[in-house]
């Protein structure tokens, strides 16, 4: 079933923005092909920039650490199943323990990285890593296979705490509002917001047989929702008909 989640700030679009990238670089990382191992360290650079705009280590610890107290709170409920409940502790724990080990400022272990950095400064110019303008990125991509992976997981690594929160905390966030069944009239739908508490995203699922895609216009007071699809030129065009999709709310 396609999904669609929706960002109601930036702190929550940051978090959508990593796991993006870490998705990307984790499929490619597992390819064979050094055009897959190229797009992996792109990514990677990207998810630096991303990184450096963000106070996101202080962010993510902060979360993890208010979702602690939270699922401490739920012992005893018996609608809990308790074993779920301590795997849960545990992996927050965990995650928070290796964020706190990392003394450094994060991705500062590739920033030290000359050689990355040359290629970074290079990746941003179109076409700018072509053999003929960094001879040694494109000898490391003819090496085999093996020592590429290798290089990349090393590089890798000191980020995996964060992709490990990210996992975490998107979880939660994702299960945490009540699904609804909606109709968008003529592929429209608007919706006022309310409660003491805003939302911090919106999910749209759709069913498979659905052919268009939702572009969202929102804020803390409303959402408005438009169902387009898209004609041979790839042009997007309102749909005009019923669209049947669920909505849910969700708010850490």
């Amino acid at each position: 079933m396609p999904s669609y989640d929706y960002p109601f700030n930036e702190r929550i679009r940051t978090l959508l923005r990593l796991e993006d990238l870490f998705v990307k670089v984790l499929h490619n990382l597992d390819q064979s092909h050094e055009f897959n191992h190229h797009c992996a360290l792109i990514s990677l650079f990207q998810m630096l920039d991303v990184i450096d705009r963000a106070e996101l280590k202080t962010d993510l610890l902060q979360e993890l650490d208010r979702q602690k107290i939270v699922m401490n709170g739920l012992r005893g409920n018996p609608a809990i199943a308790e074993q779920v409940l301590n795997d849960v502790i545990s992996q927050i724990e965990t995650t928070a323990l290796a964020l706190r080990s990392n003394t450094v400022k994060l991705g500062q272990t590739l920033r030290d990285n000359e050689w990355l950095m040359s290629i970074k400064q290079r990746a941003g110019i179109p076409g700018g890593v072509c053999e003929f303008d960094v001879p040694s990125y494109h000898y490391w991509l003819g090496l085999d296979e093996t020592r590429r992976r290798s290089d990349l997981e090393k590089w890798l690594e000191p980020l995996m705490p964060v992709h490990e929160a990210l996992r975490i905390i998107l979880h939660i966030l994702r299960g945490s509002g009540a699904t609804s069944k909606m109709v968008a009239l003529h592929g429209s739908y608007q919706q006022m917001l309310g409660g003491a508490k805003p939302a911090q995203m919106m999910r749209i699922e759709l069913d498979e047989d659905v052919a268009c895609f939702p572009e969202v216009s929102a804020n803390k007071y409303a959402i408005n929702i438009r169902f387009n699809s898209l004609d041979a030129a790839q042009k997007p065009r309102q749909c005009d008909m019923d669209i049947h999709f669920k909505l849910t709310l969700c708010n850490l």
